[in-house]
């Protein structure tokens, strides 16, 4: 047990269970998803490096990992985090895990990310040094430090920068040291539903975000606003897709991803109908889920147009 004790009753859950809680092992596809979209279009181009593109995934799970871990810690010193919200538990809340022990989680993700930042500095330059280290800043304030952008209707913004562009973007870099229009227009439909997973969970926690002071877009937005923000995000994806083919130099194959289609369903019901913990949480998974489906159907689409 943690030296604060646990504030939910419960009993705390193994070793290692908890540090998977921390870490919102669910979630972590996000992180997968764009990594395995930049290294195919790296593999379109006859770019494709085993050895970088592996380091771009642990690097990218570890930073996911330390901004979940740095996001927990902060909410829970700030007041988000109460017996009141809906979603899963949070580690620092519930006692199961000490502010210092979340904070020391913090730095072993940040230190495993850094070693693979070194490698691929070595490989691609120091322009992987300035996106490695932008990003871990970007994960401790997105709820942590004097101003942060979670709390200001930014956090949105932030996931479509760093969870789609940036990461899709730098996954295709370390391997291909250089950057294309068409790698930035493909990086966009992986932002849009990464982007969306937020936009489930700020639904979620409006009532006790607003009462917590966390001015998150959902709470500026209102819930019947930020329900449409979802559904347009989740439609904008497709048709970014749809685009791609179109305006850019994609075959007809990327429309592989529409095959995921059916998987939307169920989370746009969700969001769109229900205000209960479970149904939301439910929609959080799937969403989490259809991130990852969409975006290893664009991969294997970009594969097979790369051989076509």
């Amino acid at each position: 047990m943690s030296a604060v004790g646990s504030r939910s009753g419960g009993p705390r859950p193994s070793g290692v269970r908890v540090w998977l809680l921390a870490m919102r092992l669910p979630t972590l596809t996000a992180s997968v998803a764009p990594v395995v979209v930049g290294s195919a279009l790296a593999m379109r181009d006859g770019r494709f490096a085993l050895g970088p593109a592996g380091a771009a995934l642990v690097g990218a799970l570890a930073l996911q990992a330390g901004a979940n871990l740095a996001n927990d810690r902060s909410d829970f010193r700030r007041g988000a985090d109460t017996v009141h919200r809906l979603g899963p538990p949070r580690v620092t809340q519930q006692g199961w895990l000490t502010q210092r022990e979340v904070a020391w989680g913090v730095v072993a993700a940040f230190a495993a990310a850094t070693l693979m930042g070194v490698y691929l500095a070595a490989v691609a330059g120091w322009p992987v040094i300035a996106i490695g280290l932008t990003s871990m800043c970007a994960a401790v304030a997105y709820t942590g430090g004097p101003v942060p952008f979670g709390y200001r209707a930014l956090g949105e913004l932030f996931t479509f920068l760093f969870f789609g562009l940036v990461a899709v973007v730098g996954t295709y870099y370390v391997q291909a040291e250089r950057v294309t229009g068409d790698v930035l227009a493909a990086a966009i439909p992986v932002g849009l539903t990464v982007t969306a997973i937020l936009v489930v969970n700020n639904v979620r926690d409006i009532e006790t975000d607003r009462a917590a002071g966390k001015r998150t877009l959902a709470v500026v937005l209102g819930r019947r606003r930020t329900r449409g923000l979802y559904v347009a995000m989740v439609g904008a994806a497709y048709v970014a897709v749809g685009a791609l083919w179109l305006f850019g130099d994609f075959p007809w194959w990327t429309f592989l991803s529409w095959l995921s289609l059916p998987l939307a369903v169920a989370p746009v019901e969700a969001v769109v109908s229900r205000v209960d913990g479970p149904s939301l949480n439910g929609a959080l998974r799937a969403t989490a889920r259809l991130h990852l489906v969409f975006a290893l159907l664009l991969s294997v689409g970009l594969g097979v147009s790369e051989r076509a």
